[in-house]
């Protein structure tokens, strides 16, 4: 008799940003010349200073284990850049430095949520966030956003169960940037009812003519927000897995826990590269986000011609395009990938409110994004 596996993964798909680029590269392994519009990834170099940074303290013989929540140095200069930058009261001791912000975000979902309790996602929202709020025993209460995917009226979706939602300014999928009414809202709500708010504020920097603000900032808030940032987007440091939250010591304490006994620390030459990031030039980041800017800009012409609905993305790399005139989003992706070798996310992944869309990732050069418009167009 085969043994039952753990139950609490039956409900959890395979991320589907990663399903996806897998597909891509076995295509592309098979001799085909995929363009890949799915993964999350800068493809940019990382920065040289900080690799040397790395390279530097592998060197020095930083190659054992850290405090669990991190080296003194980085999480101070964490510090200064969250209370300098974001306007947070921010301290180290309230700051857990992680293999990636998605380990942040799964260890502050389990460190509120218990069985039964519920979580408000707006829609369309980052794959992972949902199954963190299942693999906690909660459950996720979804909220519609409007034109432009701003959050709307939040009180009609709280119960006596919510005890946190979730925010992401800039959105992955979207690229929404939260304005100041739409955070207040939020602020409102978890003021009012005394909820948390985890605010994943991982794509920040990579954003235009719009202003990032951190809710954690606002009246009130400090004692309720857990905010989650990293460098993987900003610096291109994907694979260097980096993160970091900043959260209340009450909440702190429960996730480090857990941080202890799972994942230990995070990397300890790699906390060095990203002590170099944050004290660093900071001039990579604006060259970036200015290539970022130009692809959005070649990507959303190119869909409008194609009689593809999409909103101009105010911040992220991502494009989230209404397909509806040619099928579901996953007819389309399915479609786009099989027959023109484009691979997209279908929109679905991401929420209900995403059926009729694909999400587009333009974190790859102007040239291929030309040439997945030219396929598009011929397969469409």
């Amino acid at each position: 008799m085969i043994p039952i596996t753990a139950r609490r993964l039956l409900g959890i798909e395979e991320s589907a940003t990663l399903r996806i680029s897998s597909i891509a590269g076995e295509l592309a392994r098979q001799g085909k010349d995929v363009v890949n519009l799915s993964l999350g990834e800068p493809d940019f170099p990382t920065p040289p200073h900080i690799s040397a940074a790395a390279k530097d303290a592998i060197d020095r013989g930083e190659t054992h284990y850290s405090p669990s929540a991190g080296i003194p140095s980085l999480k101070k200069a964490i510090a200064d850049k969250l209370s300098g930058e974001n306007g947070l009261d921010a301290k180290p001791g309230n700051i857990i430095v992680t293999p990636g912000a998605k380990q942040a975000i799964f260890e502050t979902v389990l460190a509120i949520l218990d069985e039964g309790d519920e979580a408000i996602l707006y829609d369309p929202a980052w794959v992972t966030y949902d199954a963190c709020i299942k693999l906690a025993g909660a459950r996720t209460k979804w909220v519609r956003t409007e034109d432009g995917f701003e959050p709307v009226e939040l009180s009609g979706h709280v119960t006596g169960k919510t005890k946190l939602i979730i925010i992401n300014s800039p959105c992955n999928p979207t690229g929404a940037v939260y304005g100041r009414e739409s955070l207040e809202m939020v602020a409102d709500i978890a003021r009012d009812k005394g909820i948390y708010v985890l605010s994943d504020e991982i794509y920040e920097k990579i954003i235009y003519d719009r202003e990032h603000l951190s809710i954690g900032s606002f009246d009130g808030m400090s004692d309720l927000t857990i905010t989650v940032n990293g460098f993987s987007k900003a610096y291109a440091m994907t694979g260097w897995r980096l993160g970091y939250v900043h959260a209340p010591k009450g909440v702190y304490e429960q996730m480090l826990k857990l941080h202890s006994h799972s994942v230990s620390q995070a990397t300890s030459f790699v906390q060095y590269a990203g002590l170099a990031a944050l004290q660093g030039d900071q001039g990579c980041i604006a060259s970036m986000v200015k290539e970022f800017r130009a692809r959005r800009d070649l990507l959303i012409k190119g869909l409008n011609e194609l009689g593809i609905k999409c909103a101009m993305p105010d911040g992220a790399f991502y494009a989230f395009a209404d397909v509806s005139g040619y099928g579901s989003g996953e007819e389309v992706a399915e479609l786009l990938l099989n027959k023109a070798f484009v691979a997209a996310t279908p929109g679905a992944a991401f929420g209900e409110a995403g059926n009729d869309f694909i999400r587009i990732s333009y974190a790859t050069s102007q040239e291929r994004i030309r040439e997945a418009l030219r396929r598009m167009k011929t397969v469409l």
